[in-house]
C-alpha cells in the first residue's frame, strides 16, 4: 500500500508537516538527505560556527561568480540534517511585516493576508512573554529572550534612537520599525530546532523518518505524481504515495523538480532530462537578503573579539555556558536588531540591521584581535531576481545558484543609503565613549559611486533564499494559493521556495507558518475529497 504522504526534507517546514499530518492519522514517510541532529554543535547556540561549512550539517553550496559582487562567489549554507536550516541558522524569531502578507493577498493569493496567516504563527508558538492577541503559549516553538548582555550593544541601541529610530520591545506585531533585542528560538540556553520541537514530540505511530535518503526524482503517471525515487547508502529505492510534498528548501525543491522534468524545457532538454512540463518559473524568481557587513574598530569596551582571543576569556566563556547556559556560547549570531527606512516616503521599513559585538574578515575566518562591532544591514525588499538551475541530469551534481545581487539601480541606491544611515548611527553621542573607527567599508568611500562599489565588495548573503517555486494567481506561477503544483495532482511544494516575494525579516518563522497553513490545507482537502 502506498504512503498517504511522502515529505521530501525534514527541515523547518518538513518537521512541522510531519507532525501535523502524522497526528491526524495519516501514514507519513519523511525522507531527509542529511543525517541525524545528534551532533553536539547543532544544539549549542554558538555551534553554528562549526555547522556552517561542515559537510555533516551543510550542503556546502556556493553561488556562481556574481557580477554585482565584483565577480565573487559566496558560500550558500543550507542545513543538511534533521531540522534542516533550523539546525544551523541564527535562531531569530521574526515574522516580517503585515504588509508582506497583505501584499500577497492583494496580488491574488486569497487566504494569505496578515489576518489570515496570524493564526498559523500562533498555532505552534510558545512565547516567554505570555499569551496576547499577537502571541501564544503552549506550542512547540519556543520564543525566548537572549541570555547575555553587552554594553556596546546597549549603546548602539541608544545611538539608533538618537538617530531617529523608535525603541521597540517586539518586532513581531506586524510593524517592525525600530530598534531592540531579537527574540530567539532557544530553550534554557540550548538551540531549539524543528526536529526537537516537532518530530520528537509527535504522537504518530504511522510516521516514519528515513535519514541519509536523498531524493533523485519524482515519479508520475500522466499528470499525477505517484512517488519518489531516492538514494540511501548507494542503493536506489522507490516509494509510492497518494501525495508528495517537496519541503527541501529554496535550492533543493526546484532542483528536484528540474531532475524530474519540470522546469524550463529548453534548458532541461539540453541536459538530457525527459520533459514532464515546461514551467519556466520553476527555479526562477530567486530572492535573497544581501547583508552589508559594516564594521568599526573600538578604542574602548569589551567585545567578543577580545574575549575569544584571550586564554582566560575562553575559559570564562566555557564556564559561563557549562554552569549557567549563559554567556557568548548561548548567543545567536546577532543579538541586537533594528528596522529602518532607507529614505523618506516609504510606507514601512526596508532595512534590517543585525548588530554584533565582534568582527571578522569573512564567515569561517578567525575573529579580529582588536575590539570591534559589526552593524550588518540588508535591504528587505530587493528588486534583483536570480535563479536556481540544474546543471546536469545527475542528482549528485549541485545546481547553479545565481542570486543576481545588486543587479538593479534601485538595489544599488538602497545599498548606498544603508551605509550612510549606518554611519549616521555610529556618530551619535551614546557611542562616543567607545571611540569607533570605521574600517569596513572604510571612510574613503564617500561618493555614491564609491559606496556602490563598497557594497559590491562587502556584501554577502544572510542566508534567506526564497521564491524559486512561487505561489501566484497567474498561470505562469508554479503554485496556486494552496501550494499545489499547477497542472499536476498529488504534488505540493511547502517551504520558503513557495513565497511569491521575500518577507521583511528573517525567513524561518514564516516558513514554519507556511507549513502550519499547508498542513491545514491538506487535511481540509482530504476531508473534502472523502465527503464527495
Amino acid at each position: 500500500m502506498p504512503w498517504d504522504v511522502v515529505i521530501i526534507g525534514a527541515g523547518s517546514a518538513g518537521c512541522v508537516l510531519a507532525k501535523r499530518l502524522g497526528e491526524a492519522g495519516k501514514k507519513v514517510l519523511v525522507l531527509e538527505a542529511g543525517g541525524s541532529d545528534s551532533y553536539f554543535w547543532i544544539h549549542v547556540p554558538m555551534g553554528y560556527l562549526y555547522c556552517i561549512g561542515n559537510p555533516r550539517t551543510d550542503w556546502m553550496y556556493r553561488t556562481r561568480a556574481e557580477p554585482g559582487l565584483n565577480g565573487r562567489s559566496l558560500i550558500y549554507p543550507r542545513g543538511r540534517a534533521l531540522g534542516g536550516c533550523s539546525s544551523i541558522n541564527g535562531m531569530l524569531y521574526l515574522r516580517g511585516q503585515s504588509a508582506d502578507y497583505d501584499g500577497w493577498r492583494q496580488a491574488g493569493l486569497e487566504g494569505w493576508g496578515w489576518d489570515d496567516v496570524l493564526p498559523f504563527f500562533l498555532r505552534s508558538e510558545d512565547n516567554a512573554d505570555g499569551a496576547s492577541d499577537l502571541h501564544a503559549t503552549g506550542g512547540e516553538w519556543r520564543v525566548d529572550h537572549q541570555r547575555l548582555h553587552w554594553d556596546v550593544l546597549d549603546a548602539w541601541r541608544d545611538a539608533a534612537v538618537a538617530a531617529g529610530l523608535p525603541l521597540v520591545d517586539d518586532f513581531n506585531t506586524g510593524d517592525n520599525e525600530g530598534v531592540g533585542y531579537f527574540r530567539v528560538n532557544q530553550r534554557n540556553g540550548w538551540r531549539l530546532n524543528t526536529a526537537k520541537a516537532f518530530l520528537r514530540s509527535a504522537r504518530a505511530p504511522d510516521l516514519q523518518v528515513q535519514t541519509k535518503a536523498q531524493a533523485k526524482r519524482l515519479t508520475f503517471e500522466g499528470r499525477k505524481c505517484t512517488g519518489v525515487i531516492y538514494d540511501q547508502g548507494g542503493k536506489e529505492h522507490h516509494v509510492s504515495a497518494k501525495e508528495v510534498i517537496l519541503s527541501a528548501g529554496a535550492v533543493n525543491s526546484p532542483h528536484i523538480l528540474h531532475l524530474s522534468g519540470i522546469g524550463p524545457a529548453d534548458h532541461l532538454r539540453s541536459l538530457g532530462i525527459q520533459i514532464q512540463a515546461d514551467m519556466p518559473m520553476v527555479g526562477a524568481n530567486l530572492q535573497d537578503h544581501l547583508q552589508l557587513r559594516c564594521a568599526w574598530r573600538l578604542q574602548a569596551g569589551k567585545t567578543l573579539n577580545t574575549m575569544a582571543n584571550s586564554f582566560w576569556g575562553k575559559v570564562s566563556i566555557a564556564a559561563q555556558y557549562a554552569l549557567q547556559r549563559r554567556g557568548p556560547m548561548s548567543m545567536a549570531p546577532s543579538q541586537l536588531g533594528a528596522f529602518a527606512r532607507s529614505r523618506d516616503g516609504l510606507a514601512t521599513a526596508d532595512l534590517e540591521y543585525h548588530v554584533q559585538p565582534l568582527s571578522l574578515d569573512a564567515f569561517g575566518e578567525p575573529l579580529h584581535d582588536f575590539p570591534a562591532i559589526t552593524a550588518s544591514v540588508c535591504h528587505l525588499r530587493p528588486e534583483s531576481r536570480g535563479h536556481v538551475r540544474a546543471v546536469s541530469a545527475d542528482w549528485r551534481d549541485a545546481p547553479e545558484i545565481a542570486p543576481n545581487y545588486l543587479s538593479t539601480i534601485g538595489d544599488r541606491r538602497t545599498a548606498c543609503a544603508a551605509i550612510q544611515l549606518t554611519r549616521k548611527i555610529m556618530t551619535q553621542r551614546p557611542l562616543e565613549k567607545f571611540g569607533p573607527e570605521e574600517f569596513r567599508p572604510g571612510i574613503e568611500a564617500q561618493t555614491e559611486e564609491d559606496l556602490a562599489q563598497a557594497a559590491a565588495q562587502i556584501g554577502t548573503t544572510i542566508f534567506h533564499p526564497v521564491g524559486t517555486v512561487a505561489m501566484g494567481s497567474d498561470g505562469a506561477s508554479p503554485l496556486d494559493a494552496r501550494m499545489r503544483l499547477r497542472g499536476f495532482a498529488g504534488l505540493r511544494v511547502i517551504d520558503a521556495s513557495a513565497m511569491p516575494t521575500i518577507t521583511s525579516g528573517n525567513t524561518n518563522a514564516p516558513t514554519i507558518m507556511m507549513a502550519e497553513k499547508g498542513a491545514a490545507m491538506i487535511l481540509d482537502d482530504l476531508m473534502s475529497a472523502q465527503n464527495v
